[in-house]
């Protein structure tokens, strides 16, 4: 049974590092990176006998050569030293002298260690046991490591321990990065089991820096670490690349289910070190399945199902990720978001064509009147700026008008061509959206009070009869969705108009239209239009929502207001 365990463990070590090994002294041949499968003593052994040899077992053969000081090593407040050897799969450290009694050791395997193949180990495994009967907080790891050079100036000072810590022990104080005796300003941070000190600026070219975290520093029970750490390293010439923005950002809330997490660097990356292994998105310790892609400066994480309603997620990436001249990230871009806690259904993400109140594929019209758009952008493509008529006597406010033939700025049929494909893609997500169940609707909805969800009907749809109401119930992110296969008309004025109730807002309404939308007279109009053809908005009718016509015309025919939900 061990044995099928072990190997069990072997063959998911080969199928999760498949993707390949770091750059290394030889051609890889197998595809396949060492890594650890097992320890002696164990991950949070205690009680671990004074005269206790440490071994590690790994997936596959290594070369002795490279099972070293330098690869493995065994340490408390100092390294130990002691002899190595190598015997299969296991390599073998045993102390010059017994282990101390009631002493926390931490073990690491660096990357410095390769298999037969020159494949490298491609993060170090660390792990930690107590010759006492409880384990003791203390720092296992750190970044840059004790005596780096070369490290890049933008360099933010982390350092691991082996368990969670108290974060309000971890501040300036406990925590201190020196040059010579000058303290280099600085924030600290506190996340997982990694203490981060961020200095103000960029640290000096060519400079020796000490990091110390002191015996301040404790464990939610009150244990100290048992000495100041202390490591030195020093700075090299470079610039390490970093992350400028992501989508989400650090510390958003709502994040809808069917989110696609992107992240800009400040420059241009090696687009092959930026993969799956890279980064990663999880929630707790389970990492999630998705598709890491790169262009321009954006890496994008598609996950390959919807996220989990109303749960943190944790998006990582590693400073593996290197630019065109080989420079790596400084340290672990780490930033985490949480998910809408959801009544009704998923909605459409609407990406980059959020920024337009009107987008339109061959079309858009101001027949007469003062017409405004707030705060939101109007668009045409594949359609070109000759076919946007009647601006003025309409309007933009805060935004601007962009069409596929415009020279300047750069980049505006690009920014549109993804715009439009945004829509499609909205659209396609709204039109297909089959949870919770579909209610069936036909006919006028006029009059009528509805609950989150999503409506359908297989043709076409009114609004006349009196106003639609919708009642969010209490729940500011409740969503509706409105499947129309047809034609979808509002008659506005007396009735017709959407009423929004119970915390609703317009920005969680959708009407997916598989022909043409009409917002008639004087209608006061809630929600996102996505229509397949085109979309008209009569005399007086105000929106507080986005016309967006994936292949037709938007027409606003007198007086019209959007204003951005």
């Amino acid at each position: 049974m061990k044995t099928k365990i072990l190997m069990a463990a072997i063959f998911l070590g080969a199928v999760v590092l498949f993707a390949g090994c770091k750059k290394d002294d030889f051609v890889e041949i197998t595809g396949v990176c060492p890594i650890v499968v097992s320890t002696i003593p164990a991950n949070g052994a205690t009680s671990v006998p004074l005269t206790q040899a440490i071994s590690v077992q790994f997936n596959e053969k290594m070369n002795p050569s490279s099972i070293t000081s330098s690869s493995f090593i065994i340490r408390s407040s100092a390294v130990l030293t002691g002899t190595y050897s190598y015997n299969d799969y296991t390599a073998t450290f045993t102390p010059g002298s017994p282990l101390t009694a009631n002493t926390t050791y931490s073990g690491t395997v660096t990357t410095a260690a390769r298999d037969l193949h020159g494949n490298y180990i491609q993060t170090d495994y660390v792990w930690s046991f107590s010759t006492g009967t409880t384990l003791t907080p203390m720092v296992t790891t750190t970044d840059p490591a004790n005596l780096e050079t070369g490290v890049v100036l933008n360099k933010t000072v982390a350092a691991d321990f082996n368990m969670p810590m108290n974060a309000a022990t971890l501040n300036t104080t406990t925590f201190t990065l020196k040059d010579g005796s000058t303290v280099v300003p600085g924030i600290v941070t506190y996340s997982g089991s990694t203490a981060y000190y961020n200095p103000n600026a960029d640290l000096t070219a060519n400079t020796e820096y000490t990091a110390t975290i002191s015996t301040g520093a404790e464990n939610p029970g009150g244990d100290a670490i048992p000495a100041d750490f202390i490591w030195t390293f020093t700075t090299g010439t470079l610039v390490a690349p970093t992350v400028v923005s992501t989508d989400p950002a650090n510390l958003d809330i709502d994040v809808p289910l069917n989110k696609i997490i992107t992240a800009d660097f400040s420059e241009a990356m090696n687009a092959s070190t930026i993969n799956a292994s890279v980064f990663t998105v999880s929630t707790g310790v389970t990492t999630i399945p998705g598709i890491v892609s790169y262009a321009g400066v954006k890496a994008t994480f598609t996950p390959s199902n919807l996220l989990l309603s109303g749960t943190t997620y944790t998006a990582t990436i590693t400073n593996a990720a290197e630019n065109l001249a080989g420079t790596t990230l400084a340290s672990n871009y780490v930033w985490t978001f949480n998910t809408v806690a959801t009544t009704g259904p998923i909605l459409p993400d609407l990406n980059t064509v959020a920024d337009f109140g009107i987008i339109a594929g061959v079309g858009v019209s101001n027949n007469a009147g003062f017409s405004v758009i707030n705060d939101m952008n109007v668009g045409i493509s594949l359609g070109v700026r000759s076919s946007i008529t009647g601006f003025p006597p309409a309007i933009v406010v805060n935004g601007a008008i962009y069409a596929s033939d415009d020279l300047t700025p750069a980049g505006v049929a690009a920014m549109l061509t993804q715009a439009k494909q945004d829509l499609t893609d909205a659209y396609l997500f709204a039109e297909g959206a089959s949870s919770p169940a579909p209610v069936t609707v036909s006919g006028d909805l006029g009059g009528m009070t509805l609950a989150p969800g999503i409506y359908r009907t297989t043709s076409s749809l009114l609004i006349q009869s009196g106003d639609l109401t919708l009642d969010a119930q209490g729940d500011v992110n409740a969503g509706w969705i409105f499947q129309i296969a047809s034609d979808f008309t509002t008659v506005g004025g007396a009735g017709g108009n959407i009423i929004l109730t119970g915390g609703a807002k317009a920005e969680n309404v959708y009407w997916q239209v598989g022909s043409s939308a009409t917002i008639g007279d004087f209608t006061s109009f809630k929600g996102n239009v996505l229509a397949l053809s085109s979309v008209t908005m009569n005399s007086g009718a105000t929106a507080q929502g986005r016309m967006l016509a994936r292949n037709g015309s938007v027409v606003m025919t007198s007086t019209n207001i959007i204003n951005k939900p």
